[in-house]
């Protein structure tokens, strides 16, 4: 690509496939409210409002703490959270008199802040002061609120599993021993979980170990009861009953501390009629591996940081800015395509990524430059810094062609691979490159991609104006595994192609949703990949199982 406008950025404090959905809670405190009551403190209560369609609706509010001016509530809110989307919220404080809903009086109102939900679980812990209306401070109010991540499915259990002295059914040879284990669901229900394999002529069955999920073996409640039966195999299908016992995982958990578990395997009849009857034989779990599977958010509020890199085509095919009939020219009263793209996926980014670098330019053709023109100090602040650079910059570049895009690739690619030793979560790069042409050097291109696979990066391109994008759909790797020119295909798919006459008359919103819904996935594919797991551990839904076990990431 020939002469790009380039921002990075050195990243802020960050933490699923496409279009998944995490739980997020938030808590809310509140500190030094102002005091609106004569006679006693400001009773507060918390209002949590979701802007949809540009309107502000109420989604949900906490209790009211009475006479207090430093709360902590205990209502947690519950929102659904989306990357590529970006979710602006609403937090009013308001002083509550009686049990009457709230008013309109100015005086009941203790102040307000708005932000967006991408940039709380940047931060994970958000503390912003309250503002009157017309942005007047509320005294030194603050309110800080806190995210944490609700995973329903946070990972996956291995068990092994052997028995002693099991009853033998059999006549003229030993019993052919399997278990199953049925999950007793809230109705009483059962629910099978696992079924071994046939252990042949065997009373001290050593069964292979098995992976199961703990959403399936327990619903991720640990003090779910366990139901499991020890049969022996007929080929018929008529299996004899060796016994039976009742587990549960948190029982389970207690080999971690060296202990020895086990269970008498008993046949209820036999029990009934034989005074001496003592069991059918026990059965033993030998092993229990837990393996935490981690989510874009475990990784983001977990200290990971995203730099966020802008590749614009300034290539003579787009046209004189100065001309209207141009893709860069600068219309007063709405923005050109660029800048449409630019600002859509920007928006999102900046949630995450609060400074952008501009590097320096070269009096030649260049095929990555930046266009700040200051070597000392190349950042500027959020995506109304880079659209800034962007319209500056035009007066001052003269455009020329071709259109390669290898030399950002592979110099971002270099860039997030750092020493070549990546070896915690600290860092993911993302490149969004607006073009509006076909590459002239599609064969370097991919092999680009193909190296940058094997880095933290993922690769966005949007097509501007209405050139034949039909190649471009190749690097996309959605109708196959993109391959360098020697054959070797990407390690992972890191690039989304979109062209922007698809979204001329949609809202922006929908152009970042679509471009930005891999990239959860994405990040998740390479921390897995290389085995590596969040800087800073997260909270587990059953956190008791996960101290005293060793864990590692989804496999």
């Amino acid at each position: 690509m020939n002469d790009v406008l380039e921002a990075t950025s050195p990243a802020t404090s960050l933490s699923g496939p496409a279009a998944c959905v995490c739980k997020v809670e938030l808590r809310v405190s509140c500190k030094s409210l102002l005091d609106r009551d004569t006679l006693n403190k400001s009773d507060p209560c918390v209002i949590l409002m979701v802007q949809t369609n540009g309107q502000w609706t109420e989604l949900d509010r906490t209790e009211v703490i009475k006479s207090n001016l430093h709360p902590v509530f205990g209502k947690v809110f519950l929102l659904d959270y989306y990357f590529e989307e970006v979710q602006k919220l609403r937090f009013e404080v308001y002083d509550i008199h009686g049990t009457h809903s709230i008013g309109t009086r100015d005086d009941d109102f203790l102040g307000g802040v708005e932000c967006t939900l991408g940039q709380i679980v940047a931060q994970k812990k958000m503390v912003k002061p309250l503002l009157l209306k017309y942005g007047k401070y509320a005294g030194k109010s603050t309110i800080t609120v806190h995210a944490e991540e609700i995973s329903g499915n946070n990972g996956y259990v291995e068990l092994s599993f052997q028995a002693k002295k099991l009853d033998d059914k059999d006549l003229f040879s030993k019993s052919d021993p399997f278990m199953e284990i049925y999950r007793i669901n809230d109705d009483e229900t059962e629910q099978l979980v696992h079924r071994t394999e046939v252990i042949k002529n065997n009373l001290n069955p050593v069964w292979e170990p098995f992976k199961v999920s703990l959403i399936s073996l327990c619903s991720c409640d640990e003090d779910r009861k366990l139901k499991c039966l020890v049969w022996d195999h007929d080929s018929r299908g008529k299996h004899d009953f060796i016994g039976e016992f009742y587990a549960t995982f948190r029982e389970m958990q207690k080999i971690s501390s060296g202990n020895k578990v086990s269970w008498d395997c008993v046949n209820p009849k036999y029990k009934q009629k034989k005074r001496n009857y003592k069991n059918s034989g026990v059965v033993i779990l030998t092993d229990l591996k837990l393996h935490r599977v981690y989510s874009f958010l475990d990784y983001i509020m977990g200290g990971c940081q995203i730099h966020f890199t802008v590749a614009i085509d300034f290539t003579a095919s787009n046209g004189d800015p100065r001309n209207s009939c141009s893709l860069h020219y600068i219309n007063p009263y709405q923005p050109n395509e660029y800048l449409k793209a630019l600002i859509a996926v920007g928006e999102i980014c900046q949630d995450y990524d609060r400074f952008v670098n501009l590097l320096v330019p070269q009096k030649k053709v260049s095929h990555d430059f930046a266009i700040n023109f200051n070597p000392e100090d190349d950042e500027c602040e959020g995506i109304q810094g880079v659209v800034e650079a962007y319209q500056n910059c035009l007066p001052k570049i003269q455009l020329y062609g071709p259109t390669n895009v290898s030399p950002i690739i592979n110099r971002i690619a270099k860039l997030s691979a750092g020493d070549g030793n990546i070896k915690d979560a600290s860092r993911y790069h993302i490149l969004l490159i607006l073009t509006d042409g076909v590459v002239t050097d599609m064969a370097d291109t991919r092999e680009a991609i193909v190296r940058g696979s094997y880095q933290p990066l993922s690769i966005i391109i949007v097509g501007v104006g209405n050139a034949d994008f039909t190649d471009m759909q190749i690097l996309d790797g959605d109708d196959g595994v993109l391959r360098s020119p020697k054959g070797e295909p990407v390690l992972r798919d890191i690039v989304q192609f979109v062209p922007f006459r698809d979204f001329k008359t949609a809202s922006p919103a929908a152009l970042a949703k679509c471009v930005l819904a891999e990239v959860p996935k994405q990040v998740v594919e390479y921390y897995s990949h290389k085995a590596i797991s969040p800087m800073v551990p997260v909270r587990d839904l059953m956190t008791p199982i996960m101290s005293p076990v060793a864990t590692t990431p989804t496999e």
